[in-house]
C-alpha cells in the first residue's frame, strides 16, 4: 500500500487543494477497492476539511441499502456497470454532506470474471453536481491488489481532471 501512497500523493495534495479552495466536500462509494480509495484519500492531515465520509457497499443489497442503487439495475446490468456506479455516486451524495462523490466497482479477481465482463473490468463514477454525473469503464491488468490501486488512482486522477477542466 505504500507505493499506491506515494504514488497518489501529489494527485490527492492537489485535489485537497482544489476542493478546499471551492468548499467542497467529497465522499466516495467502494465496492471493489473496500475502503482503499478512503483510506488513502484519509492518510493526508487535514483531510476532514474536504472529504466528507466513504462507504463499502460490496454486496449487491448494501448498494441498495446504502446508497439507493435500484435492484433493477442490479439484476439486468450488474453491479459492474455504468449505471449502477452512477447511481451509486448519486446515493453516497444524498446519504452525506458531500458535494462531489467518485464511486467504484468492478471485478478485481482473481476469480468472478466473466466473457462480458473479464477480471479488470472496472466501472467508475464522478458526481460533479446535481444531474451531473461522468461514468467509464476501464480494463486493468495484473493481481487483485493491482486492479484495486489502479481503480483508485483511475478514480482520483479522473475527478481531479474533470475539476480542473
Amino acid at each position: 500500500m505504500r507505493d499506491i501512497e506515494q504514488e497518489l500523493s501529489p494527485f490527492i495534495e492537489q485535489l485537497a487543494q482544489l476542493l478546499i479552495g471551492r468548499g467542497a466536500l467529497l465522499t466516495c462509494a467502494e465496492s471493489c477497492t473496500g475502503g482503499l480509495a478512503a483510506a488513502l484519500l484519509t492518510a493526508m492531515p487535514g483531510c476532514s476539511s474536504w472529504f466528507d465520509r466513504g462507504f463499502v457497499a460490496y454486496s449487491n443489497a448494501s448498494k441498495s441499502e446504502m446508497l439507493s442503487v435500484s435492484p433493477d439495475t442490479l439484476e439486468t446490468l450488474g453491479s459492474v456497470s455504468e449505471p449502477a456506479v452512477a447511481q451509486m455516486a448519486a446515493g453516497a451524495v444524498a446519504r452525506s454532506n458531500a458535494t462531489l462523490a467518485m464511486a467504484m466497482s468492478g471485478v478485481a479477481g482473481p476469480a468472478g470474471g466473466s466473457m462480458e465482463k473479464p477480471v479488470g473490468t472496472v466501472c467508475l463514477a464522478w458526481y460533479l453536481g446535481p444531474g451531473v454525473i461522468d461514468t467509464t469503464t476501464e480494463h486493468f491488468d495484473g493481481d487483485r491488489a493491482s486492479i484495486r490501486a489502479q481503480t483508485v488512482c483511475s478514480s482520483v486522477q479522473g475527478l481531479l481532471s474533470r475539476l480542473v477542466a
